[in-house]
């Protein structure tokens, strides 16, 4: 059934949990109503995704401060300032990388049989980066990462799922437009840590001397 899943359901605080919810524990189910839905650029990034991406940031931010990161045996805490410039950086930039994978997947889908459509492809883009968003939540205890990263390759499932409902790619040719597409975002996210880890890390260098 999917009439009891709510249109355009990230409207408000209840309709992000509904929505996160729904993709998460049924994603198969909730991308053909996402695909019906009416939206536009600034509605499927506000709030949904501006409040969602700012999960794991925040939460690293946290945790690093409260309970610290483990390495060799030691506990760290980074400086605050250079932790909070992090957040926001990788906050920032997972925000734009957001668009950019849009970007990717509407200007890939002719070559795989489907169609383009600049908001379908944000879609796609916003909504399958919730479960490497929520995830970001055990960021609050730096030795649970694993699990996060777990909620991140689930991610990838959910895209696969949406990517041709909502780009209209035949099921054949699906397995190799999800390949594509989960490459680019992989070096989408390497290229965010590196710009982070090259501003902050001077920072945090010099905290430890």
């Amino acid at each position: 059934m999917m009439a009891d899943l709510p249109p355009n359901g990230s409207g408000s605080a209840a309709g992000i949990v509904q929505r996160a919810r729904d993709i998460l524990l049924r994603p198969r189910e909730s991308w053909p109503v996402i695909a019906a839905e009416p939206a536009t650029a600034q509605s499927i990034y506000i709030p949904y995704v501006l409040v969602l991406a700012a999960i794991g940031p925040l939460a690293s931010l946290i945790g690093g401060q409260l309970v610290g990161v483990s390495v060799l045996g030691t506990t760290w805490h980074p400086p605050m300032g250079a932790a909070l410039t992090s957040a926001i950086l990788s906050y920032g930039l997972t925000l734009a990388m957001v668009f950019v994978l849009a970007l990717v997947i509407d200007g890939l889908a002719p070559s795989f049989g489907g169609q383009k459509d600049q908001i379908q492809a944000l879609k796609v883009a916003a909504y399958s980066g919730t479960a490497a968003w929520v995830g970001g939540i055990f960021g609050l205890i730096p030795a649970l990462g694993l699990i996060g990263l777990l909620f991140a390759l689930y991610g990838l499932y959910i895209l696969y799922l949406g990517l041709p409902v909502l780009m209209k790619v035949p099921q054949d040719k699906a397995v190799g437009y999800v390949a594509v597409v989960v490459v680019i975002a992989i070096v989408l996210f390497l290229i965010v840590g590196a710009v982070v880890g090259s501003v902050t890390a001077p920072s945090l260098l010099g905290a430890q001397m």
